[in-house]
């Protein structure tokens, strides 16, 4: 899914840029493909790749730069649906940012404690069990789910009702609903 939501904003941006050959400025549609792109690459990444350390705050970075990269854009947008779609771009590059950044913490308890942990070197001691994702982390995380399935219907709903640009918001909300299932799984 993310392979195919990363290929259609790839293919948009490329088919974008190829029309606008003379033209080098990158525009807001491109800034959301880019975004999206990145988004599905990162999540490609962490399905194969445990991402910690410098790596993961990299990654944070980065989708900081590309959320807050749409706040002209934003500005610039004058329709409430526009806008409401704008907003949800961002809000997944911020949900980007929570994925990365909590998830030492919401798969703590996947971490600890099992066969091939390395803490429990036999003798009279019994390992130490998993340690329990904090409550904080659950309640931002349930949040993020949220906002995550609420973006995924919301574009679905304007895949419905909109003319043109179908399969690029049916990617938008097949990203955010992969988001929302990715934290559940996360914080399972």
């Amino acid at each position: 899914m993310f392979l195919a939501t990363g290929l259609v904003c790839a293919a948009g941006l490329l088919i974008r840029r190829r029309r606008s050959a003379g033209d080098q400025e990158i525009t807001d549609v491109d800034l959301v493909d880019i975004s999206h792109g990145v988004m599905s690459a990162a999540m490609i990444l962490m399905l194969w790749v445990v991402v910690e350390g410098v790596v993961a705050w990299a990654q944070v970075a980065i989708f900081a730069i590309l959320a807050l990269s749409l706040l002209p854009a934003y500005r610039r947008t004058r329709g409430t649906s526009g806008r409401v779609d704008l907003l949800g771009h961002m809000a997944m590059g911020v949900a980007m940012m929570w994925m990365l950044a909590a998830m030492p913490t919401l798969m703590s308890e996947m971490a600890g404690g099992g066969a091939g942990s390395g803490h429990s070197h036999g003798g009279g001691s019994a390992a130490a069990g998993p340690m329990a994702t904090p409550v904080w982390a659950d309640v931002v995380n349930v949040a993020f789910v949220v906002l995550a399935a609420g973006t995924a219907l919301w574009w679905l709903y304007r895949a419905a009702t909109v003319a043109g640009h179908r399969l690029h918001l049916a990617s938008y909300a097949a990203m955010a609903g992969g988001m929302a299932t990715m934290l559940v799984l996360m914080n399972g």
